[in-house]
Order: C-alpha cells, then structure tokens, then sequence
C-alpha cells in the first residue's frame, strides 16, 4: 500500500488508523463502546502542562471506577513528542496524551491516536464548542481529541509608553506602523515590540490571522501555501517594521528579550492569553506593575484575529481501556472541577464554555492595567476561520526556524517563508504524500 493513499487529504487523515490496521502496522485499538457505558480500570497520562499531577489526583478521588496514574514528560520542545511517538509506535505509549494542535495531524495521519465518536458524549462535548475550535481537533468528520485551551493571539502594550509618544492602542497595522515610528521619535532606543524567530507559531498566527491558507487539500492532495499572497503581505510588513527598527529581531525568553522587557527597551509583546505571566515575572522588579494592559490585535481593515497555542487530550492507539481514557478526557476538557484542581497555573483561558471564569478566580491578574479577561473574550470571538494545520508541522517549523537565524546578517522574511515553502512540498513529496502548490 503506498503511503500517499494513507494521508490523502483530510478524509485519508481520518480514514489513516484503519488503513494502517489493515495494513498490519501497529496494534488495533478495542472496538469502542458507547458514551453510556460505564467503564471501569486503570489508565496512564503523560502530559508536560504543569498541575496535571493534581488534576489526576482529583478524578481519582471524585469516583472509584477509574484510576489514572500519571507521568510528567518533557513539553515538544524538548523531546516530549519524540517520547510519545516512541512509545506507541513500541506499543507501550499511555492511554491519554496531551498535544498541542499544530502537533495533532501528524499524529492523526500516523494513525497514533483514536477518533474519540462513540466514546464521548458528544452532545455535552464537541457540540458546545465554537466551530473555530472544533477545526482544531476534528479532521474527516472525525473527532481526535478534545481541545483544552484555546489561546487568542494578541498585543500587550506599555500603556504608559503609548501615552508618553500620544497615540491611542493601535486598531489597525497601519496605526501600528505609525504609533512604532512615534516612539521611535522620543525614545530613539527602544522598540514597539520584538520579532522571535523562534517562535514559528506566532508567524503563522499574523497569517492565520491575514487571511492565509498553510495546507489545505485539493481533491486527493495537500495544498501548500506557507508563502501564499496573504503571507506574502505579512512578511512585506513586519520586514519593513525590522528595517525601520520599529520592532527587534531576538529570541523569545532570551535573557536579552527578557532585559529589553524589563528596561523599557521593547515596551510590547506580540503573544497570547497566555504571555500573562511571563511578562509579569520579566517586569515587576522593574516597576511596571500597571503598565502593561492586553489588546486585541491589529488588523488588516476588518475584525479579525488566530490562535497561538493550545493543547489537545487525546486516546492513544495504544490505549488497553478507551472508554475509561475517554470518560478522563472528557472530565479534563469539560469538568469545573478539574480546572479548580489545576489551581493557579496562569492566565487560562478554556476552550469549553463556562471554564475560564473558573481559572480567571485562581489567577491575580491585578498586575496589568486592564481587564485582560474581557480583552480574551473579544479576541476569542474575533477567529479567522478555515485554518487548518499541515500532516507534519515539525517540518515547516524547522524550516522557518533556520531561515529565521539569518534575519539578523542580511535575510529577509520573504526568503524565510519561501525556503520553508520548498522544504516543506519536498519533505512532504518525499514522504509519499501527494502535494500541490
């Protein structure tokens, strides 16, 4: 069987795990039972979010009928997702994983995690989402995991800088432009923000949010579009905002993105719900508490916005006892009680309705100048849809990565995303899929 015809599309996506059962790679997951059953048994959870040990600990003591062991693992970065692969490939991979959703077609086209229909209770789970967030994890109609957190891009800003160079928080890329070149007047030294080259997911979220298409299919092939028009735009804009010097080239939580933080060098941070906390800790020694306030993104013209981050709880393949991973997946995503358990791990914000009131309680968010909460919620409601990731976002991640260390001797952005545009449609070739461009 050629392996093209195994990730043929979204719908091969879907189809992968019986495909590759029938082809006699990998062992056959247990028929699965229906959301009613009761199970029983003892199940494995490996997850590198910090606070899962507790969550664990407050389903094994809510019932008596499953117990979860867990297992804390090295986050992707650091070899997390080669752990994982590993193991399931050898057969001994956990019941429940955690993956973040750039990460979750490979491991659905690798036929490494099991649709979850039949084993939850739909009703009560994936039809409370948005349809933004159901794309995250749903692939031929299929549902491979249950997303957790579902992260809004945004902007966080010194206020106190803005106020300083007399511009308003920018609505538009344009303003933003603009509000970069007035701080550059007054402060010739500092920046409006920084560009990370190694945050590749930030690049593909200002895309996302632009209108562009990374993958998508066309008929029995991927399409590939890292460097499509709305990328093109993209990159032409942030390469003039690094050219001007309105934002710095430098790793994200470097010791030097962290002192351009915390000495009003770079007064913003192009991030997440989640950048709460990491600005807070590079800044408060500095005086800044007040000072930041979270904003949405700037836009093209129209309300727009993306994801950056967020994780999924899957089944694996390997899993002994589905039906009971699936009734703790289902208490992870869905559970108030869970998210208490979890306690104070940052500023959350939850992909299930009525989850991040529970996590806005455990966190103090009253270092920043605004209701960052309310800023979440608007941003959330702002998706681009019609995002989809690619079978194999580790390649284009590399790819960009690398074309990013040359930003700083003469590359350019465009160079980047047309160099990880080739490496990706010749990875992908050379792994057997169909592509086109």
């Amino acid at each position: 069987m050629k392996r093209r015809h195994l990730f043929a599309g979204v719908a091969g996506l879907a189809a992968s795990t019986l495909l590759l059962a029938a082809c006699g790679t990998g062992p056959t997951p247990a028929a699965a039972p229906t959301p009613t059953e009761d199970p029983t048994g003892s199940i494995t959870f490996w997850s590198s979010l910090a606070g899962m040990d507790k969550v664990a600990e407050a389903f094994n003591a809510s019932q008596d009928k499953i117990k979860v062991s867990f297992e804390t693992i090295p986050n992707g970065a650091n070899g997390g997702y080669a752990k994982l692969s590993t193991a399931i490939t050898a057969g001994n991979g956990p019941d429940v994983a955690t993956i973040e959703y750039p990460q979750l077609p490979q491991f659905v086209s690798n036929s490494q995690v099991i649709p979850l229909d039949g084993l939850i209770n739909k009703a009560e789970t994936v039809d409370k989402l948005t349809d933004e967030t159901k794309a995250l994890v749903q692939f031929g109609e299929k549902t491979y995991a249950l997303p957790y957190d579902a992260a809004p891009m945004l902007m966080w800003y010194r206020q106190d800088m803005l106020a300083k160079v007399g511009v308003e928080v920018p609505k538009t890329w344009d303003e933003f432009e603009e509000a970069g070149k007035k701080l550059k007047a007054v402060a010739p030294d500092s920046y409006l923000a920084s560009f990370n080259p190694n945050e590749v997911a930030a690049s593909a979220g200002l895309a996302w949010q632009a209108g562009a298409k990374w993958f998508g299919t066309e008929g029995d092939s991927w399409k590939v579009g890292v460097n499509d028009e709305a990328t093109q735009k993209v990159a032409s804009y942030w390469q003039k905002l690094i050219d001007q010097k309105i934002v710095k080239v430098s790793q994200a939580y470097s010791d030097e993105w962290s002192l351009d933080l915390a000495n009003s060098n770079v007064v913003g941070v192009l991030g997440a719900n989640w950048s709460a906390t990491g600005i807070q800790k590079r800044t408060e020694a500095s005086g800044q508490k007040g000072q930041w306030i979270a904003a949405e993104l700037p836009t093209w013209g129209n309300e727009s916005g993306a994801f950056y981050g967020g994780s999924s709880f899957n089944v694996t393949k390997t899993s002994k006892n589905p039906a009971a991973a699936a009734k703790f997946v289902e208490f992870l995503t869905t559970s108030q009680e869970a998210i208490k358990a979890r306690g104070n791990t940052g500023s959350a914000f939850l992909a299930f309705p009525g989850l991040t009131p529970v996590a806005q309680k455990a966190y103090d968010a009253s270092y920043f100048g605004n209701d960052i909460y309310e800023v979440f919620t608007k941003a959330y409601g702002t998706i681009t849809p019609g995002w989809q990731w690619g079978p194999n976002w580790d390649i284009t991640n590399t790819a960009l990565k690398d074309a990013y260390g040359k930003l700083t001797t003469g590359g350019t952005i465009h160079e980047a995303v047309d160099t990880a545009q080739d490496a990706t449609v010749a990875s992908l070739k050379q792994a057997g899929l169909s592509v086109k461009e």
